[in-house]
């Protein structure tokens, strides 16, 4: 038992190890496929920053460094030294983002070390790093500078060269733009030479032939500055000064101007040569070949120029470097002068590779390929630093761990620099040695063995080595090393030694050591025992290194040790340091003082030591001394001589002589070496030639190291044969190939030149061609051939000596060769023929023919001869034909052979005569006008046919009236024009060749045909009617140009000024004469021009278009608003405002004003207060407006059309000013000393009122003025100190930050003893918002103290919780509402007197519910209309619009204030909607409207007709539902049901079958009777169509149809009912009788039973409201909630029955309005209804099967609908996830006395007060569907009924018909229960006034028709209640398919079905409908009554009471579905 607890714990841990094993084994495989630098790689600059930045300090400027690699590579910027660049702060920083940036700076923040500096940009990661180009940066600060011109002096006649002199400063900025006289001359750049006046690339205005009239000139230059743009005329006007020739002078050269030229490549430069002299001289230009003394004439062509004296290159390439040499000549002498030109290309550089992975130990190259002029050096680096190289190519020999990084090549220049950079990266696997495990220190007494270990790894294996104290341990009889390789390629090495001593301690150390690395580890062993010094071997080091030792010691422990010298304790200086370890270092070695024996002694504690000598020798190297073999190159035979002179280093020296790296062997090649002494050696070359020209190395070694000099001999080698050229025969055709190659010192330039003529002599340069081109001195002459022989020159020059040349002759041996390789030759048919060949080439020739490849003997036929002539360069041949016929149209060939080869030649003999003639001849195609001949081409007689002659005629006339067409020969097909229609014509053709022409072709005849017309419409307008509509007028054309009887005509028209093709409307032609057609063209673009044309059209065809018409519809108004709106205060009473114009496309027409609306921003919503001011211009400016006022504006564009868009306001206040004066002033007594002034403060107060000045004056004395500040709040002034009965004048003022305002009235007043009651506060109107406190002032004097009492609205005020008196008598009021606004007054008595003001009280509320209409409908739109509220005080800001589809969300819109109308776009089609609005102000929100019940236009899908919808064959139905009409709504989707006639269960076939496509029921079984259902689904709803139909036989026949009733005309029903109204009579007066009884018997019933404990559920309108979940039990109940994302079906509109009309006779008419919970009605969850229950008979059972229970129906007072109990009910929708087989069925509880009340409405709350019909939309989500199918049961028992309320009774929203008609089935004994629909809207205004064709089927006995049903998912096959009623007999309603939400079944209730299945809608079904009864009804529509009509004809007992008995007494139960009876 304990194993098997065991197993599974152990189980589950292999289990866990397995796991893990494998995922590391995956992570190792996973790294082995993947290493973790396979896409690793170093950096690369991907955005170089260039060689010069050059910026102004006013502009700054940004230097962008980017690399990649992997990782990303870090960005540091340094200095050309290396050292990495800081901030600087405001004159250099570095971004985020790597870029170097310099910020513009002033003038005197100028650093040099910032500005004027050379950068780098370096970047690296973890595989190298990389240093970009030099970044040479400099910054130009803005100073002035002027440019001068001196005057030029020159001799008449010669050239002149004015130069602008820019100061140096500014020199490599500033460029001449351009030249200019006083004379208004102005000179550029141009590249036109031949004018006087030239202005040079290098700026200078060059002028030739100057005359004394350009003495009379000045001359001015302008400039550019490339960094600031700036450009600037010079400061001085040059001169010339114009000298006379006084006699002949020589030419004299300014040598001063000359100076090397340097060019940037591809740019053009001017070689000047400015000399002078009398009589003007002449100048020629030659260039030194290069290293030589040698020159040539500069060749002048387009790229090379001379002027004057002036050389001038265009394009300059990198070969026009070089010296130059100008020479002057005239006749009294000469001058030269040489300048030198650098043509300098840019630099660039790519290393080769760019990558290489190479293995350890393996050699790497890289090779550095640049381009660019001129290279001054190359360099290379490695990782950022120079590693000393400066080669091309880089060259690893071994490759070792520290070589793997990333490497450049520069290559510099003074300009500029490149760089390029490779990575090298080490292949295979290089793990260095790491030392793994190791030995640690120990301490030990003696005798024992000791045990050292070290473990290493690492790839190579390493090899480990063992040492003490630095001396290496090799194996004796103690100490034994081994070591060996573990399994996963560790080493493992240990150290044994035996019985240990005091001396084997010391520091021991084990290397590990491969290839790829090194790694040691070291510990010291301590053995106990006395101390012991290791014996020490002489140290031997080279000056100036530092030695360093360690003492060996042994034994422990040790207290000291010293190192010693002559006794001395060390360190005796301060290069000696030691340590207390032992270690003794020495810097910088040197002989004199650290040559010597050192000791080092050891101590204990207990002062045993021990002693041990190092003997250190100090070498020093060698050192060699710099030789030269002097400045310049020397000559061949010379003497040259060198001494390596040693003068520092040990002996013995050995010294070495090197050339080129090869040894230099003392006799050989004319070398001599000799020693002087040992420190010198002397090399010594007693005649020079070419082998001694290269690079000397001494290399001076000893035993501490060597040292060397290299140093280069010149040696100038005249040139000599390598390969000589020699005279060379090719082949013909060959590529020749002829070297000659020299060599010398300086190198030879070889070139090669060809011989003018046959003969050698004189030489012309080869011209270059595609095929001949001189490489490396080699002449290669590609496909040589005859007219390249001849004799060659080969010279090689390098300016030393006369040079080499060689004549060689090129001869090219020629096979034979026919000039002409083919060609024609004619003969005439019978006449004699000549054949000539001429074969060049080398002789003898012999010559052979052929005839169409056939040798031709002249033997065989004699009239072929054959002569043969010998010429100077081949052989004729001649071959004759004495008379040619036709067989001798052949292809001659002559070959001619020779020694070299063969060729032949080709002669197309052709023997012409006339053509056969043209045969069948066939008319193509034929019009009014033309006709299309084919024919058949004849035998052309060997000469090409010229041309046809077509010949035609009228069919009456004679061949000699002809006319003639002439066709070229090539064709067989032609067209014959300028025919008469409809005419007969004869035609023949004739062919023609050179010879002559053939017969003609036999004739053949054609008529001619009608064509369109072919004249334009006349007398064309267009003129616009509206913004969106032309009109077109015109007149027919000509009649002559008809052609045919004109039908109509196409109209076309298309934008104007577009390539979009024209769209035609067609018009029918206007028989009348003369009479003007006219066509309007409509929903055209507003002011938009078109173009139109129009063409008329007969039977045949169009004619041509008329010319185009353009036109423009009428101006429309602007769709956008003008942009770019601002305003700017400019005073206090002004504001410009500014804009700019709408886009073009959008002004619909052309601008005409602009519109200013603009008004105080308070004000802004009052249109009534707005303003408004037009213009034309882009801005305005607005006067008169209010100071310190914030204004709103909005600009508007306007056109012919109106007004457009609004802009979006914008805001501005004007300036503050000073105050007006204060507009009312009181002076009230106080006292005999006291006088109180109070005023009311400025109307326009113009800005922010600071304070109020009081000015006081006794009246009449000279007194001054006092004046009293107060403060801004206060409104009053106590004046006192005042002399008593005085008058007194006071006046005030306002003041705010501008100043002080006008002064107020002025009042006077006198203090006295009586002060009778006033009033110091003014009448004033108070505005108060809405739910605030208000406080209304009345402040009053007097003595005594009045009394203070108020009036409102002129009621005695007594004090309340809300309003009370305050102690300064002012009237507070609380929380002010609407009803406070009114008049208030304030009374003040006292003994004197007494005074009253009065108030406005004026309450600022959120609107009152504003008005909401319909104004329009459409498919998917609603247009309503909204109105204020009148009573709203406030300004009405806007509306929000509120709106939900029946069962969806509300969503909400802003509309404006200003909009009447709003339009509710992209709804439902036909589908309900609720809107209402709510008004905003600034005060908030206001009420809600009344709710707007409404719904969007479009119906049902309407039936077909039968045979366009169905197609029977004998196995299959094909459906074509493209008959279906969709009623307004696209059509979503259909289902298609099936079954046998006599089955009852339905098989869904599809439940998603889409509209456009045609559907093909198969498998059915042939000649057998089907039923079809139909269902059509869109928007508005869906539609029923039941059709029976039989399938065909299998031989395609039809089968005898079903045993039917004959179907009844109306004629015939009324007959039946007339003839039998013995019966008809009395059994609907029983039945009446039966329904009176009935309803008293139910009202009686409703008296007797109150019951006070029916409570009944109602539920909110909440969107999302189910049942309370506090009553669990009743959730128990129903057993199902629906989930709240589920959209249930809705609860179906009302039925109109018996109890309906009951409830509609009481008057309950009550309804409410809201189908969605709103917050504004009561809000309580539930209600409990306490009125007793009123029964309800005579109802038809609805839904489901109630068996055996009495007929009854409680109606609670406010409950309309109710369930019966004991009721079974059958729950449709309910358990939606069951088997729709096993539908729900639920039974009513009963009551205490068999009435119990249930959920009225479902969930459906009606908060109280409300008895009417509430049907909630989203209550009913959790509610089955009711009546989708109404069944009598078979005992006519109880009908348990479920009616939903009539929803709406609005007269705007009529319906004649209920959108959700029943099916309604009434079995065997069962009578009609279904009378007439439920209005739910009853609105006239909203029916649809089209004739419902089928009503009749409907009406009388048959009740109103059902709708259809929605979901049918969850409807059982067989009700399980029906068991109880083994006899019913009544057929099963349709089974729905189960229901369920996935779109891919599209199954009949999903989501949208809340949308389809709404309430009785004002729609009808215009299907046709069949029924199931007795009878049948005529279809035909003469015979059919509307539904209305059959309701009168119940009522009055009319309609079909004989139908009614049948069906009652036969049983024959009918469906009034909408189907269709097939």
């Amino acid at each position: 038992m304990m194993m098997m607890m065991m197993m599974p714990n152990e189980c589950h841990k292999w289990l866990t190890l397995f796991a893990a094993v494998a995922l590391l084994a995956n992570i190792g495989s996973t790294l082995a496929a993947n290493p973790p630098d396979a896409d690793q790689k170093g950096p690369v600059f991907l955005k170089e920053p260039t060689n010069r930045i050059d910026f102004s300090n006013s502009t700054g400027a940004e230097i962008e460094c980017k690399a990649s690699g992997n990782p990303m590579p870090e960005i540091i910027w340094v200095r050309s030294d290396g050292t990495a660049v800081g901030d600087v702060p405001g004159l250099r920083q570095i971004s985020s983002d790597g870029k170097l940036v310099f910020p513009p700076f002033r003038a005197e923040d100028y650093r040099q070390e910032v500005h004027a500096q050379v950068y780098a940009c370096l970047a690296r990661n973890q595989f190298g790093s990389i240093i970009s180009r030099d970044v040479h940066v400099r910054a130009v600060v803005s100073q002035h500078y002027e440019e001068d011109i001196h005057k030029a002096f020159v001799i008449r006649g010669n050239s002149a060269i004015l130069k602008c002199d820019i100061p140096s400063f500014v020199a490599d900025f500033v460029n001449v733009i351009s030249w200019h006289t006083d004379q208004n001359e102005n000179f550029y750049p141009d590249t036109e030479y031949d004018g006087k006046y030239l202005v040079l690339p290098s700026g200078e205005l060059h002028i030739r032939e100057v005359g004394p009239e350009d003495g009379y000139k000045s001359y001015q230059c302008r400039t550019k500055h490339r960094l600031t743009g700036e450009t600037r005329l010079s400061a001085t006007k040059g001169r010339l000064v114009i000298t006379e020739p006084i006699g002949s002078s020589p030419p004299k050269i300014n040598a001063l101007t000359y100076k090397p030229n340097t060019v940037e490549f591809h740019s053009s430069t001017a070689i000047l040569c400015p000399a002078q002299g009398y009589p003007a001289p002449s100048f020629r230009w030659y260039k030194f070949i290069e290293g030589t003394t040698r020159k040539q004439a500069v060749v002048l062509n387009d790229r090379v120029k001379q002027v004057s004296g002036t050389l001038i290159i265009k394009d300059a390439v990198v070969e026009d470097s070089g010296k130059y040499l100008c020479v002057v000549n005239n006749s009294v002498g000469g001058e030269s002068v040489e300048t030198v030109l650098t043509v300098t290309a840019p630099l660039s550089a790519k290393i080769d590779p760019p990558t290489q992975t190479i293995d350890f130990g393996r050699p790497a190259v890289f090779t550095c390929q640049y381009t660019g002029n001129p290279i001054k050096t190359v360099s290379w680096m490695k990782d950022g630093k120079a590693i000393g190289h400066s080669d091309p190519v880089l060259r690893i020999e071994s490759v070792k761990k520290e070589d793997k990084g990333m490497y450049q090549c520069f290559v510099r220049n003074d300009q500029e620099s490149a760089e390029a950079s490779a990575e090298l990266k080490l292949g295979g696997r290089f793990d260095p040695p790491v030392i793994r495990q190791a030995f640690q220190e120990e301490t030990m007494e003696p005798g024992p063995s000791v045990f050292l270990k070290c473990v290493a790894g690492g790839n190579p294996t390493p090899e480990i080595s063992w040492e003490l104290d630095g001396k290496k341990i090799a194996n004796n009889d103690r100490y034994q090393v081994g070591q060996y390789v573990t399994v996963n390629g560790d080493v493992v090495s240990y150290l044994n030694i035996t019985s240990v001593h005091a001396n084997d301690g010391g520091l021991y150390k084990c290397i590990a050591k491969s290839k790829v690395g090194v790694a040691e580890h070291s510990a010291k062993l301590n053995v106990y025992g006395l101390p012991y010094i290791r014996q020490m071997e002489k140290k031997a080091i080279v000056a100036g290194e530092t030695l360093m030792v360690t003492c060996p010691v042994a034994g422990y422990p040790i207290d000291s040790i010293v190192w010693e010298r002559d006794n001395r304790p060390l360190p005796i200086n301060r290069k000696q340091k030691v340590f207390p370890n032992g270690t003794l270092i020495i810097e910088n070695v040197e002989r004199n003082s650290d040559q010597a024996t050192y000791t080092c002694v050891a101590k204990n504690q207990e002062g045993y030591s021990a002693r041990g000598s190092l003997e250190v020798q100090v070498m020093v190297p060698p050192q060699v001394r710099p030789f030269s073999f002097g400045e310049s190159a020397a000559d061949v035979g010379d003497v040259a001589s060198a001494n390596c002179v040693v003068p520092k280093g040990d002996g013995p020296l050995e010294i070495r002589w090197f050339l080129n790296a090869v040894p230099i062997v003392d006799g050989q090649s004319g070398f001599s070496l000799g020693r002087w002494n040992d420190r010198t050696s002397l090399l010594n070359i007693d005649s020079l030639n070419a082998v001694h020209r290269g690079i000397y190395k001494c290399i001076a070694s000893n035993a501490a190291g060597s040292s060397e000099y290299v140093a280069e001999l010149q040696v100038n080698v005249p040139p000599r044969w390598i390969l000589e050229p020699t005279d060379k025969a090719f082949a013909q055709g060959s590529d020749a190939k002829v070297e000659c190659k020299a060599d010398g010192f300086p190198k030879p330039q070889v070139t090669w030149k060809k011989a003018v003529g046959d003969t050698p002599g004189e030489y012309k340069d080869l011209k270059k061609s595609d095929n001949i081109r001189v490489e490396e001195g080699t002449l290669h002459i590609d496909n040589i051939q005859k007219t390249n022989e001849g004799y060659y020159l080969c010279e090689a020059i390098n300016g030393i000596g006369s040079g080499l040349s060689a004549v060689i002759m090129v001869s090219v041996q020629a096979p034979p060769e026919f000039t002409e390789k083919l060609r024609n030759q004619t003969a005439r048919r019978g006449e004699p023929a000549v054949l000539q060949c001429e074969a060049k080439g080398e002789k003898p020739i012999g010559i052979l023919w052929n005839m169409n490849n056939m040798r031709l003997d002249p033997k065989n036929d004699n009239r072929y001869t054959i002569r043969e002539e010998i010429l100077s360069a081949g052989v004729m041949s001649s071959l004759s034909i004495k008379r040619t016929e036709r067989s001798d149209s052949a292809l001659f060939t002559c070959v001619a052979t020779n020694a070299f080869g063969s060729d032949d030649a080709s002669i197309n003999m052709i023997v012409q005569e006339v053509p056969e003639m043209p045969y069948a001849l066939k008319v193509l195609d034929k019009s009014g006008r033309s006709v299309q001949l084919s024919w058949a081409q004849p035998y052309d007689g060997n000469s090409p046919l010229i041309r046809y002659i077509i010949e035609f005629k009228r069919s009456r006339a004679s061949w000699d009236e002809i006319d003639r067409v002439m066709v070229p020969g090539h064709t067989t097909e032609a067209q014959v024009q300028k025919l008469s229609p409809a005419t007969t014509y004869n035609i023949r053709i004739v062919a023609e060749n050179e010879i002559g022409s053939s017969q003609s072709s036999e004739a053949v005849t054609i008529i001619t045909a009608e064509e369109a017309p072919s004249g334009k419409p006349q007398n064309i307008k267009v003129d616009p009617v509206n913004q969106t509509t032309l009109r077109v007028m015109w007149k027919p054309p000509p009649r002559s140009d008809w052609n045919g009887e004109i039908l109509g005509y196409y109209v076309g028209y298309k934008l104007s000024n577009t390539n979009s093709s024209y769209i035609f409307e067609t018009i029918n032609f206007i028989t009348e004469e003369g009479k003007e057609h006219s066509l309007e063209l409509n929903n055209l673009r507003v002011y938009t021009q078109y173009s139109v044309v129009i063409q008329a059209f007969n039977k045949i065809g169009a004619g041509p278009l008329s010319d185009e018409e353009k036109q423009f519809t009428a101006e429309g108004t602007p769709s956008q608003p003008p942009s770019d709106t601002a305003c700017t205060t400019l005073t206090s009473q002004t504001i410009r405002v500014s804009w700019v114009s709408p886009p073009l496309e959008s002004a619909n027409g052309v601008i005409k004003t602009y519109k200013v609306v603009y008004a105080p921003s308070d004000e802004w919503y009052d249109e009534t207060k707005r303003h408004y001011k037009k213009t034309a211009s882009s801005d305005t400016v607005l006067h008169g407006l209010k100071k310190y006022t914030n204004y709103t504006m909005q600009v508007l564009a306007t056109t012919a059309g109106g007004d457009g868009v609004r802009s979006v306001p914008i805001h501005c206040q004007t300036e503050p000013d000073v105050p007006e004066a204060p507009t009312d002033v009181k002076a009230l007594v106080m006292g005999n000393a006291a006088i109180l002034v109070s005023w009311r403060p400025p109307a326009q107060p113009n800005g922010i009122i600071t304070q109020y000045t009081v000015y006081s004056k006794a009246e009449g004395a000279e007194t001054e003025t006092k004046t009293q500040k107060v403060p801004h709040y206060q409104m009053s002034f106590e004046a006192t100190e005042l002399e008593k009965n005085k008058p007194y004048e006071f006046w005030v003022t306002a003041s705010t930050t501008i100043g002080e305002g006008q002064q107020s009235k002025s009042i006077v007043a006198m203090p006295s003893d009586q002060v009778p009651a006033k009033i110091a506060s003014f009448d004033d109107t108070f505005t108060a918002t809405y739910k605030e406190d208000a406080k209304m002032p009345c402040q009053a004097v007097g003595a005594p103290q009045p009394e203070i009492t108020w009036k409102i609205k002129g009621v005695d005020f007594s004090a309340n919780d809300r309003m009370r008196l305050l102690p300064d008598g002012s009237l507070l009021i609380k929380s002010v509402n609407r009803q406070d606004a009114g008049d208030y007054t304030c009374h003040a008595e006292n003994s004197i007197a007494k005074d009253s003001i009065t108030h406005k009280l004026i309450v600022l509320a959120p609107p009152q519910s504003p008005q909401v209409t319909l104004s329009a409908t459409t498919t998917d739109t609603l247009t309503v209309r909204l109105k204020p509220h009148e009573g709203d005080t406030a300004p009405l800001h806007g509306y929000t619009l509120h709106y939900k589809p029946e069962f969806g969300e509300w969503e909400t819109a802003e509309v404006s204030v200003e909009s009447q109308k709003y339009n509710i776009e992209n709804l439902l089609c036909g589908s309900r909607y609720q809107v209402y609005a709510t008004g905003f102000n600034n005060i908030g929100a206001g009420e809600a409207s009344d709710i707007l019940n409404t719904r969007t236009k479009g119906q049902k899908p309407k039936l077909p007709e039968k045979p366009r919808f169905i197609e029977v064959s004998s196995n299959s139905v094909s459906l074509h539902f493209k008959a279906w009409k969709d009623g307004g709504c696209p059509m979503s989707h259909f289902v298609v049901e099936s079954k046998k006639r006599d089955q009852l269960e339905w098989n869904q076939i599809s439940n998603n079958v889409k509209p456009d496509n045609n559907y093909v029921v198969l498998d059915l079984e042939p000649a057998t009777w089907y039923n079809l259902r139909i269902t059509a689904h869109n928007s508005a709803g869906f539609t029923v169509a039941e059709y029976d139909f039989a399938t065909l036989t299998v031989t395609g026949g039809t089968i005898a149809p079903s045993r039917d009733l004959p179907e009844l005309t109306a004629e015939d029903t009324i007959r039946i009912i007339l003839s039998n109204l013995n019966l008809v009579v009395p059994v609907v007066a029983a039945l009446l009788v039966i329904i009176i009884a009935i309803i008293v018997i139910c009202i009686l019933r409703s008296k007797g039973n109150h019951h006070k404990d029916d409570v009944v559920y109602n539920q909110t309108m909440g969107p999302g409201a189910t049942l309370d979940k506090r009553r669990p039990d009743l959730r128990d109940e129903l057993g199902y909630i629906a989930p709240p994302n589920r959209k249930l079906p809705p609860v179906p509109g009302s039925n109109y029955n018996t109890c309906d009309r009951i409830k509609r006779g009481r008057g309950s008419g009550l309804r409410s309005n809201h189908s969605t919970w709103d917050p504004r009605r009561n809000p309580n969850l539930y209600e409990e209804l306490k009125a007793p229950p009123v029964p309800m008979h005579g109802i038809g059972n609805h839904y489901g099967h109630a068996h055996g229970t009495p007929e009854c129906h409680y109606r609670h007072p406010g409950m309309e609908d109710e369930i019966c109990p004991y009721a079974t009910f059958h729950l449709l929708g309910f358990r939606e996830e069951m088997d729709p087989t096993k539908a729900m069925n639920f039974q009513t509880f009963p009551h205490q006395n068999g009435h119990t009340p249930v959920p009225g409405h479902a969930g459906t709350m009606l908060p109280p007060g409300h008895p009417g019909h509430v049907h909630s939309r989203s209550g009913s989500q959790s509610m089955p569907r009711a009546n989708r199918y109404q069944r009598k049961n078979s005992q006519g028992g109880q009908s348990s009924i479920y009616t939903p309320a009539p929803e709406y009774d609005d007269p705007a929203n009529c319906a004649e018909e209920d959108q959700y008609r029943r099916y309604t089935r009434v079995n065997s004994q069962g009578g009609s229960l279904y009378s007439g629909p439920g209005p739910e809207y009853d609105d006239p205004a909203n029916c649809a006034p089209e004739e419902d064709q089928y009503g009749s089927q409907y009406g009388g006995p048959y009740g109103q028709p059902y709708d259809h049903y929605g979901s049918r998912g969850s409807m059982g096959r067989r009700s399980i209640g029906s068991a109880r009623n083994p006899g019913n007999g009544s057929p099963e309603p349709p089974p729905p398919p189960p229901r369920n939400h996935d779109m891919s079944n599209s199954s009949f209730n999903d989501s949208k079905e809340s949308n389809e299945i709404s309430e009785a809608e004002c729609d009808r079904d215009h299907g046709p409908r069949g029924n199931y009864g007795a009878v049948k009804r005529s279809p035909q529509p003469k015979d059919q009554r509307t539904t209305e009509e059959m309701r009168k004809l119940i009522e009055r007992n009319e309609a079909g009471p004989k139908q009614l008995q049948l069906q009652q007494a036969n049983g024959a139960g009918f469906t009034a579905y909408d189907t269709m009876a097939v």
